[in-house]
């Protein structure tokens, strides 16, 4: 039994921290490192009888012994190779099983932002609504499969917790400066010849549910005028080109990242789980889309004066706001890419902190319209809800508690004083807030972790390939990281709002952006999806508005 333990212990220190045994002091001589020949027969390990197996295991003693353990050679036996390896594959098992339940967590938010969007829209708009939000699942999945993933991860490199991704290896990059510049990835398209991969394939997916988040932001902002041919194509070319390309440089191992390693900028473009690359990419293709539609009829006003015009069923539309939710626990602590090893543990602090913000913003949003307007409106307190949970999905992972908090309570705010600017002072009709939620918060999630970030995370001892914690201008941390927050935000909005909108005024050309007046006052169920989303439904008129 001794020998099984020192096999097993020194088993386990190879595998998790690559460190056998520590030299002995200075002053005394080196002592030699002691080894173990990796097919070295392991002995005197009992297992469980046949016979008792066969009469059941309700202790649940029996099941997962020695005896589990596949074997390189049965004839051999259980060796210390065997060991090795279960260790490693246990690991990685651990790791891919985590990162693809929370992708699957993620992959459920299409329902809560269906419902959300749908219930804020009208009746008479509910099933078109509700199409757009489903078929943009199937829409960006395509256009990643075939290429997006490959411009977004094709030249990551090794990521360690997933076994190392070694196929996702060629990034295209420029030398300026006197520093490479990686722009986009060239390994992938269509999950093909070496990436047809384990690793890669996990990583794919929790990547996939991400851009497909993304592109169900710009649906909200353009709901009830939106042409489907033309919606349908628009999501095929951002889930192909313009989510991909950014997240490149963000995520991909592109110049965004690296600004820590090259110029010494903290360590470099930080988001963890997408304030900046999810979100406001989302939030600000939706203004570029929203610019360029124009206002639903009776918006607005001759005189510019906005009129409200309510959604249809608020009972949805928070409904929707508890799904997101669950789906964040998906979204911010999924992003580790793993729950052994690394640092990774820290998944309860990623979640806590999800949670404390959305709490935090959800009340601070309800008072500032109950301050302002005498009644806590339900649909703003839901966007405030989700504000708080878009503003901390950048920072989740280098925040404390506390620090959330006060993310969360700046977001509920902020959204509500978006989303007056944007309908008052822009003149944008954003159906469900999209702008100013998704966008807005976004960005000051992307710039809270230069403020915030306390140094106390350790992932790996090492955050974009720079040695030290990610730590922001309130913690000691210098200007450096906020720098690199900023760079990002302006490369974002530049970037990501001029090709949103040069490639949604090509299909306004080729396709036209907005169905006819006619169809948009009829509601748009039956003249572009044939059926009501309603059909036994008596829909009352709309009201007169002022013109």
């Amino acid at each position: 039994m001794k020998k099984v333990l020192l096999a097993f212990s020194i088993t386990w220190s190879l595998a998790l921290t690559g460190v056998a045994f520590a030299q002995a002091p200075a002053a005394a001589p080196a002592a030699a490192a002691a080894t173990i020949d990796a097919g070295t027969v392991v002995t005197g390990v009992s297992t469980p009888k046949p016979e008792e197996k066969a009469a059941g295991d309700p202790a649940g003693t029996l099941t997962g012994t020695a005896a589990d353990i596949p074997l390189g050679d049965a004839k051999k036996g259980l060796t210390v190779g065997d060991l090795a390896s279960m260790l490693g594959q246990n690991l990685i098992a651990t790791n891919f099983v985590w990162t693809l339940v929370t992708g699957f967590l993620v992959m459920f938010m299409q329902a809560g932002f269906a419902i959300v969007e749908t219930g804020l829209a009208r009746a008479k708009n509910a099933n078109h609504t509700m199409m757009m939000n489903f078929m943009v699942y199937g829409a960006g999945m395509l256009a990643y499969w075939l290429i997006g993933f490959a411009i977004q991860e094709g030249g990551v490199g090794a990521v360690a917790n997933l076994g190392g991704t070694a196929p996702l290896s060629s990034e295209y990059a420029i030398t300026l400066f006197g520093k490479s510049w990686g722009l986009f990835g060239q390994k992938g398209v269509m999950l093909g010849g070496a990436t047809y991969d384990v690793g890669v394939l996990v990583m794919f997916l929790f990547q996939m549910v991400f851009m497909d988040t993304a592109l169900t932001i710009v649906t909200g902002t353009a709901a009830e005028r939106w042409k489907y041919s033309t919606f349908l194509v628009s999501s095929i070319l951002m889930g192909a080109f313009t989510y991909p390309l950014f997240a490149n440089w963000a995520w991909g191992g592109g110049w965004l990242q690296n600004l820590g390693g090259n110029y010494g900028l903290g360590n470099g473009y930080v988001d963890f789980a997408g304030s900046g690359v999810v979100h406001s990419v989302g939030g600000v293709t939706a203004l570029a889309l929203g610019i360029m539609m124009g206002p639903r009829i009776g918006k607005y006003t001759r005189n510019g004066k906005p009129n409200a015009i309510p959604g249809h069923d608020i009972t949805m539309v928070l409904l929707g706001c508890f799904i997101l939710a669950f789906g964040w626990f998906g979204f911010n602590p999924g992003s580790t890419l793993g729950a052994a090893a690394n640092g990774n543990l820290r998944i309860s602090s990623v979640a806590v902190n999800t949670m404390l913000a959305g709490m935090a913003a959800s009340f601070s949003g309800m008072l500032y319209m109950w301050m302002r307007y005498g009644k806590p409106d339900a649909s703003m307190t839901g966007n405030a809800f989700l504000a708080g949970l878009v503003a901390i999905t950048a920072p989740s992972g280098f925040v404390s508690p506390m620090a959330s908090v006060v993310i969360g309570l700046i977001a509920g705010v902020l959204v509500c004083l978006s989303c007056e600017f944007v309908e008052r002072v822009l003149k944008v009709d954003d159906v469900v807030g999209a702008v100013s939620v998704h966008g807005t918060n976004g960005i000051w999630g992307v710039i809270s972790v230069g403020l915030f970030a306390d140094g106390k995370s350790n992932y790996g001892g090492a955050w974009n390939g720079v040695a030290h914690s990610v730590t922001g201008l309130f913690y000691g941390g210098g200007a450096g990281q906020l720098i690199a927050q900023l760079i990002g935000v302006a490369t974002l909005i530049g970037f990501v709002f001029t090709m949103s909108f040069v490639i949604n005024m090509i299909l306004e050309a080729v396709m036209g952006q907005r169905v006819s007046a006619k169809a948009e006052l009829e509601g748009l169920d039956i003249p572009e999806m044939g059926a009501l989303g309603y059909p036994e439904f008596v829909l009352k008129p709309e009201a007169a508005i002022e013109t």
